[in-house]
């Protein structure tokens, strides 16, 4: 079945390239296989945007479709995706003519530009991490700073992250020159095709200790736990996250650190409820503080005492506003609402002379 790149990206057909690559970054960033993602997923909206990216083969992909499917349902020249069997001196290909075409997505993949230097470029840096940390309500009121303890990828300290004793040398690689690299050759029913993967000797670092480090094993760096403060920010929303570069795993050998991404999550309140910077709660009052109009003590989220004026002759469920007593607006100044909404309390037991005042105001036609 043809694949759908738009589909695979959740964008329309008619999206600019600048809609791509924000939905590409999007879903690379939640799929990535370093975050614990699906690598078949990353691998296929790797490459969608591959594709999507380029105008050139975005509009040979809206005019034809996907890459050739192989052993499709017979005729000499592509249909509208590409479903077409090749043919070899003007004669048509028998289904898959006895090669194993598996390994071919590797090879187009060298061509389209997935594979080769990039990926050991991505493999020098350090791991990202990605934790959670909860915070009150009222703690987004303010600047918070939390200090936790993470077990992460750090430094090794005999070596100094270099990966070696004390003293020995780092040498260049004698398997890939100091490339990181190696060549490949792949046989396929095309030819030999050579590609460059990742040297097995070095693991793309392009250099090894002459003699590895006792503590960490040339790694360069070893597991431990590690105190970090974080700065919350006021005003900081539900799910948000804040990054801190540089504080994820160490990378090998001196390689620099991958980043910490912290996801806030604000726990819910009793009384207030939040959307977006202003809050919301409830009052109940009785049905004579309702007619007659009252003063009523209230406290905010700050635990302010404020005095509220209630206008006589409320309506259930009327809405008073209490400017600048909601959230500090994240990083801006100002702060949003206090919006009160006013309810009637229903006493569950009268006494007999409650009863009895109640129903000469019945009998008034109140």
């Amino acid at each position: 079945m043809a694949k759908d790149y738009y589909q695979i990206l959740g964008v329309k057909k008619d999206a600019t390239s600048e809609e791509i690559r924000q939905a590409y970054h999007q879903l690379a960033h939640k799929h990535h296989p370093d975050k614990g993602g699906d690598s078949e997923k990353f691998k296929e909206i790797s490459e969608a945007y591959q594709v999507l990216s380029s105008p050139q083969k975005r509009s040979q992909y809206d005019q034809f479709g996907p890459a050739p499917a192989y052993g499709g349902d017979g005729g000499g020249g592509p249909s509208q995706n590409w479903d077409f069997n090749w043919s070899w001196n003007g004669q048509p290909a028998q289904e898959n003519m006895g090669f194993d075409f598996s390994d071919l997505g590797d090879v187009f993949e060298e061509f389209f530009g997935s594979g080769g230097p990039r990926k050991r470029k991505n493999a020098q840096k350090g791991k990202d991490i990605e934790i959670a940390i909860g915070i009150s309500l009222e703690e987004t009121l303010r600047d918070q700073e939390k200090e936790i303890s993470l077990e992460k990828f750090i430094k090794c300290r005999r070596c100094q992250g270099l990966g070696g004793e004390p003293g020995s040398q780092i040498k260049e690689c004698f398997s890939c020159r100091g490339l990181g690299e190696v060549q490949q050759i792949r046989r396929t029913v095309f030819g030999s095709f050579t590609q460059l993967v990742t040297c097995p000797e070095c693991k793309s670092e392009g250099q090894r200790p002459e003699k590895p480090c006792n503590v960490c094993h040339g790694e360069g760096r070893i597991k431990d736990r590690e105190k970090i403060k974080i700065i919350i920010p006021a005003g900081i929303d539900q799910n948000q996250i804040i990054k801190m570069g540089g504080a994820g795993d160490q990378g090998k050998r001196g390689k620099n650190p991958g980043d910490l991404y912290v996801r806030v999550v604000v726990k819910s309140h009793p009384i207030f409820e939040r959307k977006g910077d202003d809050l919301f709660m409830e009052l109940p009052l009785s049905f004579s503080q309702l007619a007659l109009g009252d003063e009523v003590e209230i406290t905010d989220l700050a635990k302010r005492k404020i005095i509220l004026t209630v206008p006589a002759g409320s309506e259930p469920e009327k809405i008073l506003r209490l400017s600048d007593k909601g959230i500090p607006h994240f990083r801006g100044k100002g702060q949003g609402n206090l919006y009160v909404s006013l309810g009637i309390k229903i006493p569950q037991r009268l006494s007999p002379r409650q009863k009895e005042l109640l129903k000469k105001i019945r009998e008034e036609g109140i």
